[in-house]
């Protein structure tokens, strides 16, 4: 198996009093994307300002490409660490134009420089603006041409901090799958910050779930939105339906039957994903429909029950009283 690219090991930052990353530990193989996904104020950026190097650890260690560039007694500067990073807000200098700003970075004889700078707009398909300034482009445009930048000089590891916050929902997803290409294409190891769940699970090959600054889950997409480890993990992935339960004895009693859980004996929290849960005219949950809501190719259905509002995806709108079902095994018991 390949070295990790990027190893965090227990890492910390504190503001003050408050803890803004706590004992972060991970890895992230060669030639893979990391999503950093979580709420505002969760420690997403903050940890990536900890790997480029923007802020100092209090905690823990920084290894890339197998060098410690941040511990105890060791701080590598940020222009030594062989990062590249991409801005939510692009940070193109305005006074140089677009092939000047993907030069920048590149070291060696000016020819080299041009020659390597092309070749990297060619790629993200910014050639013909070489000679434009930034303030010309389109917020596309920009991003194409700050993604350029950052990969020019061949970094062991690129950056993202939001990179398609800014871009109306097209361009986002026009930018994200062309992004999601060329660092495939390159082989280059990125972690990605997003608070945008479906950015996440359509752009990233390993996602990690921060809360209030702690690592609270992290693996494929399919396996954090499968087997989410938190009530809180199971929302930022997508609609999620909650209710509270009893585990005893390995199991919990739902009104859909017995749910397997390897949870401790007490409260717990138990969750179903819209999906997952269905009509049916022997359902052994009843309710009333609220509302049928069109979301491109099924039915968002609202239905009031006694264990609250439920959510769930039909072919058709619904109405008046119905029943539901589901699997057990498609139910997930995570602690209170």
């Amino acid at each position: 198996m390949a070295e990790p690219k990027i190893v965090l090991d227990g890492v910390g930052r504190r503001f003050g009093a408050r803890e803004a990353v706590s004992g972060v530990t991970l890895s992230l193989a060669p030639g893979r994307i990391l999503g950093l996904l979580g709420p505002s104020g969760s420690g997403k950026s903050t940890l990536l300002r900890l790997i480029a190097g923007l802020e100092p650890l209090d905690t823990g260690s920084i290894t890339i490409a197998g060098q410690i560039v941040a511990g105890p007694d060791r701080a590598v500067p940020p222009d030594r660490r062989g990062v590249g990073m991409v801005f939510q807000d692009f940070a193109l200098f305005p006074h140089l134009t677009v092939l000047q700003n993907v030069a920048f970075g590149i070291k060696g004889p000016a020819p080299h420089r041009r020659a390597v700078a092309l070749k990297w707009l060619d790629r993200v398909r910014m050639a013909d603006f070489a000679s434009a300034h930034p303030h010309t482009l389109s917020g596309g445009e920009q991003q194409r041409v700050a993604l350029a930048r950052a990969l020019a000089p061949a970094p062991r590891l690129v950056l993202f901090d939001e990179p398609f916050s800014s871009l109306d929902a097209h361009l986002r997803q026009s930018v994200r799958d062309d992004l999601a290409a060329i660092l495939r294409e390159a082989g280059t190891t990125a972690v990605i910050v997003t608070h945008d769940a479906h950015e996440a699970m359509s752009l990233v090959d390993d996602l990690a779930i921060l809360e209030a600054g702690r690592l609270i889950q992290s693996g494929t997409p399919r396996d954090v939105y499968d087997y989410p480890a938190t009530a809180g993990a199971a929302r930022l992935l997508g609609p999620i339906n909650l209710w509270h339960g009893c585990a005893t004895g390995g199991r919990v009693d739902t009104p859909f039957g017995l749910a397997p859980t390897d949870q401790p004996d007490g409260a717990v929290v138990l969750a179903l994903r819209p999906e997952r849960l269905h009509l049916s005219a022997s359902g052994r949950l009843s309710g009333r429909v609220r509302e049928s809501a069109f979301n491109g190719d099924r039915w968002l259905t609202r239905v009031e029950t006694a264990l609250g509002p439920m959510s769930l995806l039909t072919p058709h709108p619904a109405e008046g009283r119905v029943q539901l079902d589901a699997k057990t095994t498609d139910i997930r018991v995570l602690p209170s």
